[in-house]
């Protein structure tokens, strides 16, 4: 069995997103599983279009796909194609990711192209009950292999180390920590207010947040008739004015640390510096995060919401997302309550052991071969 695997997502704005890792710590286990039957080449698919057409290939497998923009092949490159379908956020909530009309016809063609996939990959029930629903697809067409946190993500016993992370990034002694993109499902304001209420300071890693005020909502980000209508009579672009309020709640707030971009050597110090870890999503594909957290022995609280509860059920403190004041309670009970907090801890080491990358990699490997050996029985 030969694999060519779509590497496009780790030269793109996906890099360090859940997609780029997730393609890139898929391709480095698969390749150690390889052997005489199993051989995977990996490279940009649009770069190297010549080498997918020229080699006679089992599978294709495309590791990431978007409601709104031409992610898919129009003829199959390969016996049989495969596709990650990480989550549908844009189509549960239209009224912030407006497709517009370009976007619209994408949908219908992307829906259409999906006749040609022989099996999609998704990230958790939550995203597959989505696929199914909003796509049309039949269940049995669809796999869930759950991500993994990396090994670096532990608890780090080095207090030298430590400090020097808290010393680099001028660090209070107790904060918050949220990793992640700001985008509307991530619910960025609730969990500003939260901190708020519960008087603890906030820090954010992501280069998102960090670069928000540059150009967030500027001449860059109108590309379509009805957003240049919106522009000339000053109205805002649904996603847009999302950001635009939330700068003016970073701007109001001095116990708001952004960080940008954080590498895993630090951001697993950070993890363990933090006194919890809150993901406030009202609405998540996976939540890897938390789990970053839970093998870094840092207490999570997190929204009350599918996929977060799926991933962190045991393990977390569930808060209501839409209510702000429920997750500072849940903030301050962590913080305050020295045998809940290491009860989260404890059971959050337990519950990352479900997960690891070698798993996902014999998972995807096995869905590999099932689809093969169903074309030739």
């Amino acid at each position: 069995m030969r694999v060519a695997i779509d590497t496009g997502p780790l030269t793109s704005e996906h890099a360090v997103r859940g997609i780029g890792v997730h393609t890139r710590q898929l391709v480095e286990e698969l390749k150690k599983l390889e052997n005489g039957g199993f051989k995977i080449d990996a490279f940009d698919f649009s770069v190297n279009s010549k080498q997918l057409t020229a080699n006679s290939y089992d599978i294709v497998y495309y590791p990431f796909f978007h409601p709104f923009f031409l992610t898919l092949p129009f003829s199959k490159p390969a016996k049989k194609v495969v596709v990650t379908i990480h989550d549908l956020i844009p189509l549960i909530y239209p009224k912030h990711y407006p497709p517009g009309f370009k976007g619209n016809i994408r949908f219908m063609v992307q829906r259409y192209l999906l006749k040609n996939v022989d099996a999609i990959l998704t990230i958790s029930e939550t995203s597959k009950k989505d696929i199914c629903r909003f796509l049309g697809v039949h269940p049995d067409k669809v796999h869930v292999t759950y991500l993994a946190p990396k090994r670096i993500f532990r608890k780090v016993s080095n207090t030298s180390i430590l400090y020097s992370i808290e010393v680099k990034y001028g660090l209070p002694k107790k904060f918050v920590l949220y990793v992640g993109d700001i985008n509307y499902n991530k619910n960025i304001p609730g969990l500003i207010k939260a901190c708020k209420l519960a008087d603890i300071p906030l820090v954010i890693c992501g280069k998102q947040a960090l670069d928000i005020e540059e150009g967030a909502y500027d001449m860059r980000n109108v590309t379509g008739p009805r957003d240049w209508m919106r522009y000339l009579f000053g109205l805002p672009h649904p996603e847009l004015a999302h950001y635009k309020d939330l700068v003016n709640e970073l701007k109001r707030s001095k116990k708001i640390i952004r960080l940008g971009f954080v590498p895993d050597e630090d951001l697993v110090a950070l993890y363990n510096l933090a006194s919890v870890y809150v993901q406030p999503s009202f609405y998540e594909g996976f939540g890897l995060p938390i789990l970053e957290a839970m093998a870094s022995g840092c207490p999570v609280v997190s929204s009350k919401t599918q996929a977060l509860v799926e991933i962190g059920e045991g393990a977390a403190l569930f808060a209501d997302p839409n209510d702000s004041k429920d997750m500072a309670e849940k903030i301050n009970t962590v913080i305050s309550d020295v045998k809940l907090k290491e009860k989260l801890i404890t059971t959050g080491h337990q519950k990352v052991r479900q997960f690891s990358w070698e798993k996902v990699a014999k998972e995807t490997l096995a869905v590999y071969r099932s689809i093969l050996k169903n074309e030739n029985s």
